[in-house]
């Protein structure tokens, strides 16, 4: 599984045991969760030892275009950024934009370019202050590959 945490950034971890019905980690690993955990180092990939829900942010998988936009999110975060990059503006800047898509009902677009410009300018691709113009398409060429999620996100949103 990969996790994104504001120290480390992008780390993958093993959860095992994960799978069985007394698991007491099984219902705090779920996509979209804000979670504190411990991780033992390993020689290759750590292994997830506790897990303690935040925020599960459970009413964004209530409502299938905000799980779009939501797996949206993701998929930038973890195409922009390496494994082991850290970045705490970027790691703000999603937990934000889950809070606000919690609420919102509607404009989803909206927060959809809100989060790119944020997303880029925290990265440094694009200056502070100035308007991004097409958010879809100046993403694609700084990450070089088309975002897949976008295409569900799309279809809901049209």
């Amino acid at each position: 599984m990969v996790v994104f945490s504001r120290g480390q950034g992008k780390i993958s971890l093993i959860a095992k045991g994960i799978r069985q019905l007394k698991s007491k980690k099984r219902g705090s690993l779920e996509v979209f969760s804000h979670i504190n955990f411990q991780a033992t180092k390993t020689k290759s990939i750590d292994i997830l030892t506790e897990v303690e829900i935040k925020n599960s942010f459970l009413s964004l998988r209530k409502d299938l275009k905000k799980v779009a936009m939501a797996y949206y999110f993701v998929e930038v975060i973890g195409r922009s950024l390496g494994e082991n990059q850290k970045s705490e503006k970027v790691f703000d800047i999603l937990l934000e934009s889950f809070e606000e898509l919690k609420v919102r009902e509607t404009q989803l677009r909206d927060l959809k370019e809100k989060f790119i410009y944020r997303v880029l300018v925290a990265l440094g691709f694009w200056p502070k202050g100035e308007k991004l113009e097409n958010a879809d398409l100046i993403l694609e060429e700084v990450l070089e590959r088309r975002v897949n999620s976008a295409r569900v996100g799309k279809k809901l949103f049209s």
